[in-house]
């Protein structure tokens, strides 16, 4: 089967006004289509429903994180290390794709630790963050030597009680809340009070205290905030975070080894959303490489973490159609999936006003023919919806629905216990 486009290339003109804009969505332009159907991984929806043996389930594409994780390192060069933040997707089939591909993992907790250990990679290249480590958390990981990212002083008091505990010299660096927040991102984890890192006026003293333990203080990690679209405000943020380390180097009692500036990069969910510049972006990490950091701070390896930049795009979440009805002249299809393994598309995590994510019919692609229709899940609430009054092409009973960028805090990021519902299997292609 040969790859086709779903709709005309970038370049096309624009359609008219009308229902039918929505196929104009940057990821619907981008999903591919043999005949009358989406393929992943080069296999065709309902062959791949078959070889699945049910709906609904998850379906991430192996060629398309291999080739997001290449255009990031062109972009980016070869000054600057790669991580994945495995809470985006921490299927294990992901995560040992992925780390063949990256330089290291960030993991958010002791089951992430050891999913990513499972891998092959060496706790080296494992950096463990987030707020609220709990002493057994922290135990496990100084035991493990991954890299412990501090939250507060209590975290760093832990750690070095553990590390006496065990007759081990614990891996830190601390995650610093700095006093300066990115405007755009879609959750802002900095500036102003936060639960997330150690207010940069407080980072003198936390390092004061930790000199004399012995613990092995690499660096800095600052992460300004998420889901970002544009690449001026993320050069911004990259320039000031890079700055503010500097400025903190000097309260390491040895050379700063480890910087990590984040992610933050977005990707578009919605019809208005446009793909953040990728080459914008690592032009100017780059210069703020070679400018800042590297003269400063020259024995540094450089990291960025990125999560739902490198997988979101990549998945598809494929749920069945059960039952189409007609409630006073609106069309609703019901499908055996829904807002227990796709929270975030139904509007129910962090979207203030709910609009859709792009959504299709999976198996009736080649089809001009479209109708308004509100797709919803099987769960007994008005919360459960997955489109709303969208256009699509007429669809029945075992027709395939499918949302797009799932690929990123999907079924981890949903009540999957709520109602009692079964669990969708994930696969990779």
């Amino acid at each position: 089967m040969t790859a086709q486009p779903l709709v005309e290339p970038a370049d096309a003109p624009a359609p008219e006004a009308g229902p039918l804009t929505d196929v104009r969505h940057p990821a619907v332009r981008t999903v591919p289509v043999s005949g009358d159907e989406i393929t992943v991984g080069g296999v065709a929806l309902s062959r791949l429903a078959e070889r699945v043996g049910s709906t609904p389930f998850f379906a991430y594409d192996r060629q398309r994180i291999t080739d997001r994780v290449r255009e990031v390192r062109t972009a980016v060069g070869g000054t600057v290390r790669l991580g994945y933040a495995v809470k985006a997707n921490p299927m294990p089939a992901v995560v040992q794709h992925l780390a063949g591909l990256v330089d290291a993992l960030d993991v958010a907790s002791v089951r992430e630790m050891h999913g990513a250990l499972d891998t092959g990679k060496g706790p080296r290249n494992v950096s463990f963050a987030g707020p609220g480590k709990t002493p057994a958390e922290i135990r496990s990981a100084v035991a493990a030597g991954v890299l412990v990212e501090l939250e507060s002083e209590t975290e760093a008091r832990r750690v070095v009680a553990a590390g006496d505990d065990l007759g081990v010299v614990p891996r830190v660096a601390v995650r610093v809340n700095p006093d300066f927040a990115v405007r755009g991102s879609g959750m802002r984890m900095s500036g102003g009070p936060q639960q997330f890192g150690v207010d940069a006026e407080q980072v003198p003293d936390l390092l004061r205290y930790l000199t004399p333990t012995g613990v092995d203080m690499a660096g800095f990690h600052i992460f300004a905030g998420s889901q970002n679209l544009d690449a001026e405000l993320l050069a911004h943020a990259q320039r000031a975070t890079a700055e503010l380390v500097v400025s903190l180097a000097d309260h390491l009692p040895g050379p700063v080894r480890y910087v990590n500036l984040g992610g933050g990069l977005g990707i578009p969910y919605f019809p208005k959303d446009r793909p953040v510049d990728l080459g914008r972006v690592g032009e100017n990490l780059a210069t703020v490489v070679a400018e800042l950091i590297a003269p400063a701070l020259p024995e540094a390896d450089v990291h960025i973490e990125l999560g739902r930049y490198l997988v979101g795009e990549a998945g598809y979440y494929v749920t069945r159609v059960v039952d189409r009805k007609i409630s006073r002249g609106r069309t609703y299809l019901v499908v055996d999936g829904g807002m227990h393994h796709q929270l975030a598309a139904s509007g129910n995590l962090g979207q203030v006003i709910r609009r859709n994510y792009p959504v299709l019919v999976g198996n009736h692609m080649a089809t001009t023919d479209r109708e308004q229709a509100t797709v919803v899940g099987c769960l007994c609430t008005p919360l459960d919806l997955l489109a709303d009054d969208v256009p699509l092409p007429p669809a029945e009973p075992g027709d395939l629905v499918v949302v797009l960028q799932a690929g990123a805090y999907g079924l981890t990021a949903s009540p999957t216990a709520f109602l009692s519902h079964p669990a969708p299997a994930e696969v990779l292609v």
